[in-house]
């Protein structure tokens, strides 16, 4: 069986911008504190501080991350910007595999437990998305 019959890249890009908005949202849930801090970024946030910075760099990168997807999926059409959505593709896809190891080695259980099967998930799309199909008419 091939790869690209697995998931169309249609319902991949779905699925991405559907979790990236997500991200967006547990991101922010962390900032304001209604999710503990604790369980994310391994444990390493330890004060008011460091938490603004590191969900705010969060934050940023998964709204850069939605926008690549809808770039690649043809939902924000401009040609001036092709070969960078490919490129960003590749990117997310090496981020989330990265960030799937981080969570199997992080000190939070619910971090390894919950986000290790996600990231490797959305790394699984991201690469899906970065490998297209000519048959997709992908931008």
């Amino acid at each position: 069986m091939n790869a690209k019959n697995i998931i169309s890249v249609k319902l991949a890009g779905h699925i991405l911008m559907i979790s990236m908005a997500g991200l967006i949202i547990v991101h922010l849930l962390v900032l304001f504190r209604v999710i503990p801090y604790q369980m994310v970024w391994g444990g390493q946030i330890k004060d008011a501080s460091s938490l603004l910075l590191f969900e705010t760099i969060a934050l940023i990168v998964t709204v850069l991350f939605l926008i690549t997807v809808a770039l690649r999926t043809g939902c924000i059409r401009t040609q001036r910007l092709k070969k960078a959505a490919r490129v960003g593709m590749w990117i997310m896809f090496v981020y989330f595999l990265l960030n799937t190891i981080g969570n199997l080695a992080s000190n939070a259980a619910t971090e390894t437990i919950v986000f290790t099967p996600i990231t490797l998930a959305l790394s699984l799309l991201s690469l899906r998305l970065a490998i297209g199909h000519a048959a997709t008419k992908l931008p």
